[in-house]
């Protein structure tokens, strides 16, 4: 099944095949939501037989599940209880996986601005957990959800139901908005690897980009640019199918022990052996998220630079 998205230039933005059975598509949002939400996906498999599928570190994600049989979650080596229909999962420093049988997985990708917009909780406390989407959204929002995107009568139909029900969302105003878009942008810049540099781009100490960095983005800086910079490097090595190119990985990386103490850290594992454990969807993800939203994987996605 040859999924259609629409093209960007770039090595990993390829056409998209998925095997017979199995569908995935990324949307944008509406514009007016670009600096909150990070893309729609919808992951989509006809058979009822059990798979596995991983996923790379990211922040914070919703998931709706559609038609789907039970879906049992981890999040490095924890698992979790089955995922109700619709669940947050929170900003991840270790990898995610689920074990499904079938059906389709709505995903809304929330950025950290979107998290200040949202609500006013902090986003450290849902670091590498999966909870019910009613324990921090209104019930009544997420029932309207759950029965909008069932009642959409394809995956084409899902933009224009997410848009309408997210838009009023986003209404909270939070003091530090500009610190959060700035951090947002500085974080995926190529070459952003010091705590110290971020904090003077920023203007502000490292202990308030500390604390900044938890509330908002769900993890200490020092963490959050560790998890930028390995997934700049990992990102490559996959799409190449060669885990051991060095020249494909950040320059400030001492050396190739150090790149895999970080892969231990985010993967759990070596790059070889993720990229062995590696599934349809996430192979095709790769591909098909960079040529919609200009990013490879939710955690580099860089914001846009102004607001309408």
């Amino acid at each position: 099944m040859n999924d259609e998205v629409e093209r960007r230039d770039g090595p990993m933005a390829a056409p998209v095949v998925m095997p017979e059975g199995m569908a995935i598509r990324y949307d944008m949002p509406d514009p007016r939501l670009a600096v909150f939400v990070t893309g729609y996906t919808a992951y989509s498999a006809e058979s009822r037989e059990p798979q596995i599928d991983w996923f790379l570190p990211a922040p914070v994600m919703l998931g709706v599940a559609l038609d789907a049989g039970p879906i049992h979650p981890r999040i490095g080596s924890r698992t979790f209880p089955p995922m109700v229909q619709a669940s947050l999962i929170g900003p991840t420093s270790r990898p995610f996986s689920v074990t499904t049988h079938g059906g389709t997985m709505v995903g809304i990708g929330i950025s950290a601005a979107g998290w200040a917009a949202m609500t006013g909780r902090s986003a450290v406390d849902y670091h590498n957990r999966i909870v019910p989407l009613d324990t921090v959204l209104d019930p009544s929002v997420v029932d309207r959800l759950i029965t909008a995107l069932t009642a959409a009568p394809d995956r084409a139909a899902l933009r224009p139901v997410l848009d309408e029900i997210l838009l009023p969302l986003f209404v909270r105003q939070d003091p530090h908005e500009s610190e959060i878009r700035a951090l947002m942008s500085l974080v995926v810049r190529p070459g952003m690897s010091e705590v110290g540099e971020l904090a003077a781009e920023l203007g502000i100490t490292a202990s308030t980009l500390r604390r900044l960095s938890q509330r908002y983005f769900g993890m200490p800086s020092k963490l959050l640019l560790r998890r930028a910079r390995f997934l700049r490097s990992f990102v490559q090595l996959f799409v190449s199918g060669n885990p051991t190119d060095v020249t494909a990985i950040d320059p400030s990386y001492h050396d190739m022990p150090h790149f895999l103490r970080d892969a231990n850290t985010f993967l759990g594992t070596t790059p070889r052996r993720f990229m062995q454990l590696a599934n349809p969807f996430l192979t095709a993800s790769v591909r098909a998220r960079a040529a919609v939203l200009g990013a490879p994987t939710q955690a580099l996605h860089a914001p846009p630079v102004n607001r309408d």
